[in-house]
């Protein structure tokens, strides 16, 4: 190579300097031609195009020319529509904040591993509410499985005051997911500052209200949607006047996440979500400046690294559209998200990948450009977390940005064709799943159809589908099963001391309130010409109990809604529960169900098949019994009968199977003939040959391997 060019040294600024230019550009026919020929004769949209849950076709490459009509491409960090974060400076400036759940059950054991947790790297208060305080009722008025289960129990200012001990909250963030309790939670909350002096002008955060969120959660609310309405407004207007850090409006997208939708269903439902909140608080008075500033928008981060961050990039592109043609300002027209990863695809097996599985989501939401985040622990799905789980998920965060120095980075992804393409593909398929919403009118109107419900279902009938089939892969749940792992054990929480510990001390504390005080407080709430936070915080101060707030609030109110809830599930369920019947086989019976190998020929003859059949049911508790090979079919086969095995799978290849498939069958369904025969393979020529000679069934890597052992566990009496 001469390694000439075609400029020179000391060119004038925007000249452009050919390098390398003896080796001409190849284009994109040659490379399809060259890309054909590799896979000889097999179709090319069928091999290198793949489509996504999104209803998106991603191309095996992506060109300078994929982007040249994007308009988004052209701007800036800092500027709208945002794409490319909401600050100039990235992260630079501020890095995210490590927001970790801390769900633990009374205010006294939240406060403790709070302020642990905030001396050891987490930077904001994350404190997530148990069932009876997310629906307004007090400790004391709650079934014991509602008090403090996943979540922290608060019904009064003194249980506040004991869960922000010695916490400073001007100097750290408060995030509280209050759903449609956030205006009586806030009153105790701010009453509970003033007892510590803490002013709440300097309160940064948010304490969200979110009761469309909720009602898909749920099915239902508290109380009717209006007077909930009714309530985030004065919110609202409060926190603008008195604490301008503290946004009071959330948006969730976590119950369609959670529920198997794709990333354009979860971004097109909050969006419309979004949007129904501004109408609502324009119609109570309130302009878009004021409301769109008070807002946080909460998404899930899933294990598909590029369109988790086209997700969130196509988020901020498409609030600024919508805050635009509302008359927003460009200050108002930025969307703030907190993001938390996946609990959909989170296993109870093998629960260790999990952590794998939150670092490359965690990844995704930085690069996406998350403001806050939630890593979840690697135990999630089974217990409580402790002190080890807390900090390897902990310092998840702190690695992404100390040690892989991902804040020192604005927008890695910006410009990268496929990531921008991408970006520009969720953001018009969301675009145009919102306008149907709209069609429908509006989001609640939609949750009363069914339509985000159905939608919803849909795709997750899909990846039910494929997660049967193992097309879509959980490691150590659908495939790669370590049947030797030990289970994690925790303390198992005794949640009737729990409440009965909540319940009398809420006792105790409305005994010690002043009670015509507390009595001419809530009657000042339901009073006068609207309701203010104002006077909820006096009321509060007075000793009324989140309970009696909410009740006062809802006097007079119409009816709640009743709705369809979303099916909040999790991918690997379907797995899990053949694994646990398996093992609750083996305890009964002292041995998981067995399945024999009736390996035939030598080993490199077999072990293809016989290695894919041994993961194929250990995925389902299995106890596999293998060998190195018979002779023949008849050493196989009363090797098979002598086993005692229920199940025999035949393992060697398409070549050998006419052979020897009809003398091993007929030998086992001689000897037993109950025992379910499955040839590993499925050879279409030979396949009617093979169910003549008594073959039940056949496993491949199309199978529905979900349903075939299923239906074994019930024929082997494992499962009723």
């Amino acid at each position: 190579m001469s390694g000439k060019t075609n400029g020179k040294a000391g060119q004038a600024p925007g000249q452009e300097t050919a390098l390398f230019s003896e080796f001409p550009p190849t284009s994109y026919e040659e490379w399809r031609k060259a890309a054909e020929k590799i896979l000889k004769g097999a179709p090319f949209e069928k091999k290198l195009l793949t489509k996504t849950y999104e209803g998106i076709t991603l191309q095996p490459m992506y060109r300078k020319e994929d982007v040249a009509d994007l308009p988004h491409t052209g701007s800036l960090p800092g500027f709208p529509p945002y794409v490319r974060f909401v600050e100039a400076a990235g992260y630079v400036d501020k890095t995210w904040e490590v927001a970790q759940e801390l769900p633990y059950g009374t205010p006294e054991e939240f406060n403790e591993i709070a302020r642990f947790c905030l001396q050891h790297g987490q930077t904001a208060l994350n404190l997530v509410l148990d069932h009876a305080t997310l629906t307004g009722v007090d400790a004391d008025k709650a079934a014991s499985g509602e008090v403090g289960v996943h979540g922290t129990s608060i019904s009064t200012v003194k249980d506040l005051a004991t869960a922000l001990a010695e916490i400073d909250l001007e100097t750290t963030p408060l995030l509280i997911q209050a759903g449609s309790v956030a205006f009586p939670l806030a009153a105790l909350l701010i009453a509970a500052l003033k007892q510590q002096g803490t002013a709440p002008e300097k309160l940064n955060g948010c304490v969200g209200m979110d009761p469309l969120g909720a009602l898909a959660h749920t099915g239902t609310l508290p109380r009717s949607l209006e007077g909930t309405y009714d309530t985030m407004a004065p919110l609202t207007a409060w926190a603008k006047s008195h604490a301008p850090g503290l946004k009071t409006i959330l948006v969730q997208g976590q119950p369609y996440h959670d529920s198997g939708a794709s990333a354009v269903q979860e971004l097109a439902f909050t969006i419309a979500t979004g949007v129904e909140y501004l109408r609502e608080m324009q119609a109570r008075g309130m302009s878009v400046d004021d409301v769109a500033p008070r807002m946080l928008f909460t998404f899930s981060i899933g294990s598909n690294f590029f369109m988790e961050v086209a997700k969130l990039r196509a988020a901020r592109l498409l609030w600024a559209n919508v805050i635009k043609a509302f008359g927003g300002s460009a200050a108002s027209q930025k969307l703030f998200m907190h993001v938390r990863t996946s609990a959909w695809n989170k296993s109870v097996y093998d629960p260790y990948v999990n952590m794998l599985r939150t670092t490359t989501e965690a990844f995704a939401g930085v690069v996406g450009g998350c403001n806050s985040m939630h890593v979840s622990s690697f135990d999630e799905t089974l217990r409580v977390p402790d002190d080890f789980s807390r900090r390897i998920a902990r310092n998840t965060h702190i690695i992404l940005e100390q040690e892989s120095k991902l804040s020192k980075l604005i927008d890695p992804a910006g410009g990268s064709w496929y990531v921008e393409k991408l970006t520009d593909e969720v953001a018009h398929e969301s675009w145009k799943l919102f306008q149907t919403v709209e069609r429908q009118g509006g989001m609640f109107k939609a949750l009363q159809a069914g339509m985000p419900q159905d939608q919803v279902e849909q795709i997750a009938q899909q990846r039910a589908k494929n997660i049967a089939t193992r097309k879509d892969v959980f490691v150590g749940t659908n495939m790669y099963a370590n049947l030797k792992e030990k289970a994690l054990t925790g303390q198992v929480a005794d949640t009737g001391a729990i409440r009965q510990g909540r319940a009398g001390a809420v006792t105790q504390y409305r005994s010690t309130a002043d009670q015509a005080q507390r009595q001419a407080a809530l009657e000042k709430l339901s009073s006068g010409s609207g309701i203010t936070l104002d006077a909820a915080i006096s009321a509060a101060a007075a000793g009324a109990t989140l309970g009696e707030l909410t009740q006062t609030l809802r006097t007079g109110s119409n009816p709640a809604p009743t709705i369809k809830p979303m099916r909040i599930h999790r991918g690997p369920e379907i797995f899990e529960k053949l694994r646990a019947a398996s093992e609750e086989y083996a305890k009964k019976t002292g041995s998981a169900p067995k399945v024999f190998l009736a390996n035939i020929g030598p080993i490199p003859q077999h072990k293809p098949r016989a290695d894919f059949a041994t993961g194929f049911f250990e995925v389902g508790g299995f106890n596999v019994l293998t060998n190195t090979g018979f002779p023949t079919p008849e050493a196989a086969a009363q090797a098979a009968l002598d086993s005692g095995a229920p199940v025999v799978v035949i393992c060697s290849t398409d070549d050998t199977y006419p052979d020897v498939v009809p003398p091993l069958t007929k030998q086992i369904k001689s000897g037993k003939p109950d025992t379910t025969v499955i040839l590993a393979g499925y050879p279409a020529d030979q396949v009617e040959a093979h169910k003549q000679a008594g073959v039940d069934e056949f496993i491949h890597l199309r199978a529905n391997c979900h349903d075939i052992l299923l239906n074994l566990q019930k024929k082997i009496g494992v499962v009723s």
